[in-house]
């Protein structure tokens, strides 16, 4: 029996904390039926204040201290508050500063009713409602910001696209930017295992309407009351199950989320993360690139994913790039074309990983546009006894390199390709593509093979003789990136105008794919995501070609049984050489300035 909605259950409360607390504030859809419920916070003033937004799934109501105890407990004290939540900006401070945060439930989660359909169509037009109405309030400017991190970070672009009115700035914080390349099909491959994770311990359990939240400390129980488990299933588009049975762009599940990056019009401040290598690095990167804003900024940072969007000096540059556009208080130039367009962090020396102070030895470097002009793309050539080195070989007698189809973290299957040590410091900084000559065969007792999965990683080997770690999104050692492709859709549309010899344009639609014939030699081009690195003298790189997951993929595996199966991928994979067959990494190589 669906739950009778209460109109009004909102409260103000202007006396227990530093600022005024209006829960559940009610947002009527004029894009749709329904109605989302925000919290407010505000300072005590009576002068109109600029607004943050966010809006998303883990609960306004659920305290970041539940949602992830030993991330809060590192967050910079100055962002500990009563209301603060995970990956968005804590109240306490903002409105200090003279912010007034909205916090919305998205529709069918928390205590907004409605259906769940996370990341979907509906959700940006309900976003864009709840701009709309953040801007007419009797406490707002007018002027509204987007300011979060992950989710909170890619919706936003969409929004953005959309033009509600008052959106003056977005802040999209690690947020990838393209739904189906950058979090769900790597290369056409289904990233399943994160969202897996993400929607079984994030997601579904805030459902609006599900029973025992409060119990579980887990936000609050739905006001209007609790639903059954049939409801609550009829009430949801389940990712884990919505992207297992979909697997090109045009199927109307990925077709849905498309949008036009060129239409986002607001100033844009995009800030990655060298180690977000399976998620979000990629979508902060082009977003910015394909972004149409005339006042846009890219911002590279380090860490993990939870913690730096909280540090002192980057609380700053937020700051200082909202008051500019919220405010018209401009200390930064950013308004002015004063501020450098491109701030990069370099990754140099062997500093570990999940070490916030340590990390702080990197130096930073402006530059004035991405991908940066002076990049020198350098081929580095495979060659059969697994060198990497930048001569075109002399591959006179075919040969090839072998290994078995569908490794796994638990047993990975690969080959590794090494270059000499590095005779000076050399600076490697943007886009990466391998391009490899493959080949697949049966098993002696296995099934005729049909495609070929490739996962690629860039690794970094100090002048000592070990690999250089770096801080993945959980904090987990990552190499220096990664990437992949399914052969079956190697299709690529150099007509495309986003296509670039360093980055191939893929559509991934279901007119693309292309047969895969044991025996048969394909030539493919494989886009690995961007990078940093400035290799010392004696440092190394290795070039890892496999047939699944291997180290530093974490929490982001590709193993879903359907979507890699035995009876499609089992057999030998091959990397051919010889006069015809070239195989090379091409490298983004900096010269100094």
């Amino acid at each position: 029996m669906p739950n009778t909605i209460k109109e009004d259950i909102h409260t103000v409360d202007e006396k227990s904390f530093p600022y005024v607390f209006e829960q559940n504030a009610t947002v009527k859809l004029k894009t749709s039926e329904g109605l989302i419920r925000c919290n407010v916070y505000r300072p005590k003033t009576t002068e109109k204040v600029p607004v943050l937004i966010t809006y998303g799934p883990y609960g306004k109501d659920i305290p970041y201290k539940d949602f992830f105890p030993k991330s809060f407990e590192e967050v910079n004290p100055e962002h500990h508050s009563e209301h603060s939540a995970w990956e968005t900006p804590d109240p306490g401070f903002w409105t200090k500063h003279g912010y007034a945060i909205v916090r919305a439930d998205e529709r069918g989660l928390g205590q907004s009713p409605g259906k769940l359909d996370t990341m979907s169509r509906g959700t940006s037009e309900a976003f864009f409602d709840v701009v709309e109405w953040a801007a007419e309030q009797s406490w707002s400017s007018g002027k509204c910001g987007l300011l979060g991190i992950s989710y909170y970070a890619g919706s936003q672009w969409r929004v953005a696209a959309r033009k509600p009115k008052g959106l003056a700035a977005i802040v999209p914080w690690e947020g990838m930017s393209d739904y189906y390349r950058d979090r769900c099909r790597h290369g056409g491959i289904l990233s399943n295992a994160f969202i897996k994770f993400w929607w079984d311990r994030q997601v579904v359990t805030n459902q609006y309407g599900r029973p025992g939240r409060a119990a579980r400390k887990w936000g609050i129980d739905t006001i209007e009351g609790d639903l059954g488990e049939e409801e609550l299933v009829a009430n949801r588009q389940d990712q884990n199950i919505d992207n297992a049975n979909n697997r090109f762009r045009d199927d109307e599940y990925y077709a849905s989320k498309e949008y036009y990056m060129g239409d986002i019009e607001v100033p844009l401040l995009s800030v990655g993360n060298w180690g977000g290598i399976l998620l979000h690095l990629r979508g902060n990167i082009e977003g910015y690139c394909q972004a149409g804003s005339k006042h846009k900024y890219l911002r590279m940072i380090t860490g993990r994913h939870d913690l730096p969007f909280f540090y002192k000096e980057e609380v700053e540059i937020q700051r200082s790039f909202l008051d500019a556009f919220l405010k018209g208080e401009d200390r930064g130039g950013w308004s002015t074309g004063k501020a450098p367009a491109v701030d990069l962090v370099l990754r140099k020396g062997d500093v570990g990983y999940n070490d916030a102070k340590a990390e702080k030895a990197y130096k930073r470097r402006t530059e004035n546009e991405w991908p940066i002009a002076r990049t020198k793309y350098t081929k580095y050539y495979l060659n059969h006894d697994l060198s990497l080195n930048p001569s075109d070989p002399c591959n006179t007698v075919p040969k090839k390199v072998s290994y078995k189809a569908l490794g796994n973290l638990k047993n990975p299957q690969l080959v590794q390709f090494t270059t000499a040590p590095f005779e000076q410091e050399t600076e490697i900084t943007g886009y990466i593509t391998a391009h490899l000559n493959i080949s697949m065969s049966p098993d002696p007792t296995g099934p005729v093979p049909k495609d070929i999965d490739l996962f690629l990683t860039l690794r970094h080997i100090s002048p000592a003789g070990n690999e250089v770690f770096y801080t993945g999104t959980a904090g987990d050692p990552v190499p220096l990136t990664k990437g992949w492709l399914r052969c079956s859709l190697r299709k690529v549309n150099k007509e495309h105008p986003k296509h670039r010899e360093y980055l191939p344009w893929r559509e991934y639609q279901s007119t693309d794919v292309l047969p895969v014939i044991p025996g048969e030699v394909y030539g493919v081009d494989v886009e690995v995501w961007p990078s940093n690195v400035v290799l010392e003298e004696g440092g190394r790189l290795v070039l890892e070609v496999a047939s699944g997951d291997t180290q530093g993929s974490g929490i982001f595996e590709h193993n879903d049984e359907r979507d890699r199966s035995e009876a499609k991928f089992r057999g030998m994979n091959h990397i051919h050489f010889g006069p015809h067959f070239l195989n090379y990494v091409t490298l983004p190589v900096i010269p100094p300035k």
